[in-house]
C-alpha cells in the first residue's frame, strides 16, 4: 500500500489560506511553478480541482471548503507534535514517579526527596517499587522510572549516573556487650547475627572476609532488608551489618542503636541512578533526576545525558 505524501496537507493549507498559487509558493518557500506542480499533484490526489479560476481570482471548490476545517486541523496537530517540549510547569504537574530504591538511599535521602518533590511539584505521586528476585533489564519493560541502588550491569543502552558511596558498619543496641572491649574479629563473630537477604541467604560477602580469617558467624535471623533488621536488634544481644547511610539514618532517628568500624574489610557500595533512554529529554524526568543527584551531591546539578 502506497502511503500519502502528509507534505500535501500544508500545501492545501497554504493554498486554501493563500486563495493564490505565488502566494502559497511563497509561504512555504517553493517556486511558483513548484507550487504548480503541487497543486496539480494535490489535485490528483482529491480527485478535485481544489481552485479555479474565476476571472483573474482563484476561488475553492465545495470540496475544498468542505476540507477547510479538518486540514486545517491536521495542520495545527502536526505542528504541535514537531515542536520542541516545552517547559514543565512544576506547580501544576500531575504525574506519577516509580522509583526502583534500596534501602541505603530511602534511609539516608527518602524523607528529603519527598520534602522537595512536595515543595516543587504538590501534584506529583512518588511510589517506591519494592525489590526484586532479579533486576535484570528491570528498566526495559516499562514499568520502572528510575533504578536507585548498588551499581551493577544494567545494558548498554541504559543512561547510568553515580550518586554515592557507602560502606558496611556494624550496628548492635547500645547497651550490647560487643562494646564492652575492642571489637576484634574473634570478638565479632562470638556473637549471633542478621544476615539481611531479599532472597532469604544467610551467607554473604561478610562470610567470605571472615572465611578468609579463619572464622566463622553464626546466623540465627535472615531479614528482607536492613529496616526489618535493624528492628530486630533491640532486647537481644544480636549484631547487623549495615551500609553507613543506614546506621546515620538510625542514629539521627534517636533509635537505641550504636554502630562500630568492622572488624574485617568489605568492599564499598557505589550506589546509581539509572534510566532508559527513552526519558532522556523528558523534562519532568530530568527534574526528578536532578532532585536525587543534587540531594545526594549536597547541591550541583550534574550531568543528566
Amino acid at each position: 500500500m502506497t502511503l500519502p505524501d502528509l507534505n500535501l496537507l500544508f500545501a492545501i493549507d497554504a493554498l486554501l489560506e493563500e486563495g493564490s498559487v505565488v502566494a502559497a509558493a511563497r509561504r512555504m518557500n517553493l517556486s511558483a511553478p513548484a507550487m504548480s506542480r503541487t497543486l496539480a499533484r494535490i489535485r490528483g490526489a482529491i480527485n478535485d480541482p481544489l481552485l479555479v479560476k474565476v476571472g483573474r481570482r482563484m476561488v475553492p471548490t465545495p470540496h475544498a471548503i468542505a476540507l477547510r476545517e479538518q486540514v486545517r486541523h491536521s495542520v495545527e496537530s502536526a505542528r504541535r507534535l514537531l515542536e520542541p517540549e516545552p517547559e514543565i510547569d512544576l506547580p501544576s504537574l500531575t504525574r506519577s514517579f516509580v522509583l526502583y530504591a534500596n534501602d541505603v538511599f530511602i534511609s539516608a535521602f527518602g524523607q528529603s526527596l519527598m520534602e522537595r518533590v512536595c515543595a516543587e511539584a504538590p501534584h506529583v505521586l512518588l511510589r517506591f517499587s519494592p525489590e526484586r528476585e532479579s533486576e535484570t533489564r528491570i528498566l526495559e519493560d516499562g514499568n520502572i522510572d528510575l533504578y536507585i541502588s548498588a551499581m551493577r550491569p544494567m545494558g548498554a543502552e541504559i543512561h547510568v549516573q553515580s550518586l554515592f558511596t557507602t560502606k558496611f558498619v556494624g550496628m548492635a543496641r547500645q547497651d550490647h556487650p560487643i562494646f564492652e572491649q575492642d571489637i576484634t574479629p574473634e570478638r565479632f563473630v562470638a556473637y549471633d547475627q542478621i544476615s539481611v537477604s531479599r532472597r532469604g541467604r544467610a551467607n554473604g560477602p561478610v562470610d567470605e572476609a571472615l572465611q578468609r580469617l579463619g572464622l566463622a558467624r553464626r546466623v540465627s535471623l535472615v531479614a528482607p532488608t536492613f529496616h526489618s533488621g535493624i528492628f530486630m536488634l533491640f532486647g537481644a544481644d544480636l549484631v547487623l551489618t549495615v551500609p553507613e547511610h543506614v546506621a546515620w539514618a538510625v542514629r539521627d532517628m534517636g533509635l537505641r542503636a550504636r554502630s562500630f568500624e568492622l572488624p574485617v574489610p568489605l568492599e564499598t557500595v557505589v550506589v546509581v541512578q539509572a534510566w532508559h533512554p527513552r526519558f532522556k529529554s523528558d523534562r519532568a524526568h530530568q527534574w526528578i533526576r536532578r532532585i536525587v543527584r543534587t540531594l545526594c551531591h549536597g547541591g550541583g546539578s550534574g550531568d543528566l545525558a
